[in-house]
């Protein structure tokens, strides 16, 4: 048996030196622990279930031998066939997969092809990708059901291999249909792979339908990243002070770094963010209801640290995914509601790689344990630390004791609890006036107006600028996804913090801020009056060059 301890390094794997150049490209020294394990029994073909919590590198544990396997099959043939199946539940993660496959086949030339079917809605579209036969194609179960009914795609003598990410959401969000009718049109013999974060019922049907004989790679090791790596604090707050205490810590630069914060739905997360503008805090919503594309393009500015702060939603498909208002189904057809129900999206807690973050705000806490498992580990991913706080309202403290007896068994420490944050509302007395107002400020009308126009907005954005803002750079704030919407009457003065306001335990801290920003002020003032002054002078033939604006001319 290997030594535990003995640390293993990609190029001890027997890897193609195409896929180790492009590996090594990426930074990647040695696999992480689901990688080590999985990688040996995937190249050998076997099936397997693996289970690993977010962050631990499943997509590269899936990604490397399904590559190395086509890479070894194909030599230097030129036979093109599609081989290879990925499904994800959502258009962000099939994206996100599509690049992990980009990135490790870069080297490969034209050898190796991916397509990515989930974000492409036109059928032709899909015929034209289709008939060049790639080698993997990643997809959402309903797209694929879409193109193997029609005939666009037929994979009965040449699919070897299938992977399910994020397994157990499939069932949970409406994808049971579109698997079974999918199955019907796989060869009886093929390698599947199933990867979740967590193994719950649906998992386990999920596995019986698919897997034959699997390998289980259960890791030992938490579903939460535990010690003094993650730390979980919490504010015990009414529902109507949860705005208060939001501006206080931002404002206050209480939380450094990047944040992602985190709420029930997208008008909540409208809501937020008009609250913020209002305090001259900049923030960026990430929206299911945008493209794709948008919503990828947003994620890739956040990690490039464009800006700090996102807001992201749990959607309601979360919380009861068998949710249909009777209303609503009176008015669409059966075939459009299965249709809007296959195409559910996941919410983004799950899946997506969002990099450095070094807290993750429950401003809405989650509705279980696995979704706060989730949201927690878009934070201290890899080697890095974090912290989660919680704003815990009344009717929401019994859902955050079922998560401290969890994480009191990941710790195995009964008396282990959330540490509290040290929160004083008598020292912040006079923001509860500001907030308060600013939220009550924000009505369903402005939210309603705020989503319209940044998809209007967005829209403008296209693809095709790109090159232009690339001629153009100073143009490309344009494509800021944190810019304000203006939908709500925002007073200049709240964007400023006065001394009077700052409690004095943080005034030392503030102070520097302040500092900073009145000298970039005076800067700025100084300039302009120079400016202005330069400007008279010109057009004025009573002043003279050389000489003080204030003295005339002498005749």
């Amino acid at each position: 048996m290997d030594n535990p301890e003995q640390e293993l390094n990609f190029h001890e794997l027997e890897l193609d030196d195409r896929l180790l150049k492009d590996i090594a490209r990426l930074g990647w020294i040695s696999p992480t622990l689901v990688q080590e394990k999985a990688i040996p029994f995937l190249l050998e073909g076997k099936d397997v279930l693996i289970r690993a919590r977010t962050g631990s590198g499943k997509t590269a544990a899936f990604a490397i031998p399904i590559i190395q396997s086509i890479l070894s099959r194909k030599g230097e043939s030129a036979l093109r066939e599609t081989s290879v199946l990925v499904m994800a539940p959502s258009q962000d993660l099939c994206h996100q997969i599509s690049k992990v496959f980009s990135e490790l086949t870069s080297s490969c030339g034209a050898l190796v092809r991916v397509v990515d079917l989930s974000s492409k809605e036109d059928r032709a579209t899909h015929r034209h990708l289709l008939a060049e036969r790639p080698d993997i194609i990643v997809s959402t179960p309903a797209k694929l059901r879409t193109v193997l009914t029609d005939g666009t795609l037929n994979v009965r003598e040449s699919l070897r291999c299938v992977t399910i990410d994020e397994a157990d959401l499939m069932f949970s969000f409406g994808f049971e249909k579109d698997l079974q009718e999918v199955l019907k049109h796989f060869p009886p013999v093929h390698q599947s792979v199933l990867c979740s974060a967590t193994l719950e019922q649906d998992v386990e049907s999920l596995k019986k339908l698919i897997l034959h004989n699997p390998v289980v790679l259960k890791l030992e090791e938490p579903d939460l990243v535990i010690g003094s790596q993650l730390t979980h604090y919490q504010v015990e707050v009414e529902e109507v002070d949860k705005a208060v205490v939001l501006y206080t810590l931002l404002k206050l630069k209480l939380i450094q770094g990047k944040c992602i914060i985190f709420v029930k739905s997208v008008e909540r997360c409208y809501r937020l963010k008009l609250f913020l503008e209002q305090f001259n805090i900049r923030s960026c919503i990430l929206n299911s209801e945008l493209p794709i594309k948008i919503r990828c393009h947003a994620v890739s500015q956040f990690n490039q640290g464009v800006y700090d702060t996102i807001i992201a939603s749990d959607e309601l498909m979360t919380d009861n995914p068998e949710r249909v208002s009777k209303k609503k189904a009176k008015k669409v057809s059966t075939k459009k509601l299965l249709q809007q129900s296959s195409e559910a999206e996941s919410s983004v807690s799950r899946g997506i790689d969002f990099q450095c973050v070094s807290c993750v705000i429950n401003f809405d806490f989650p509705s279980d344990i696995n979704s706060y498992i989730h949201r927690a580990g878009r934070t201290a991913r890899g080697k890095n630390n974090g912290s989660v706080l919680s704003l815990v309202a009344n009717d929401e403290v019994e859902r955050k004791r079922e998560v401290e007896e969890f994480l009191q068994g990941l710790a195995a420490d009964e008396g282990f609890t959330m540490k509290d944050f040290q929160f004083n509302f008598n020292e912040v007395e006079a923001f509860r006036y500001r907030a308060k107002d600013a939220w009550r400020a924000i009505t369903k009308f402005s939210i309603r107006e705020a989503r319209i126009k940044e998809l209007k907005a967005e829209m403008f954005n296209s693809e095709k600028l790109k090159s232009f803002f690339e001629e153009n750079p100073r143009d490309l704030q344009t494509l800021r996804h944190d810019r304000s919407l203006h939908t709500v009457r925002v007073q200049e003065h709240l964007g400023d913090v006065p001394d009077y306001l700052v409690p004095p335990s943080l005034r030392s801290i503030v102070a520097f801020t302040n500092t900073r920003r009145n000298k970039k002020s005076s800067t700025d003032w100084r300039t302009a009056r120079f400016q202005r002054k330069r400007a008279s002078k010109v057009d004025n033939p009573l002043l003279m060059d050389g000489m003080d604006y204030g003295k005339k001319r002498r005749v």
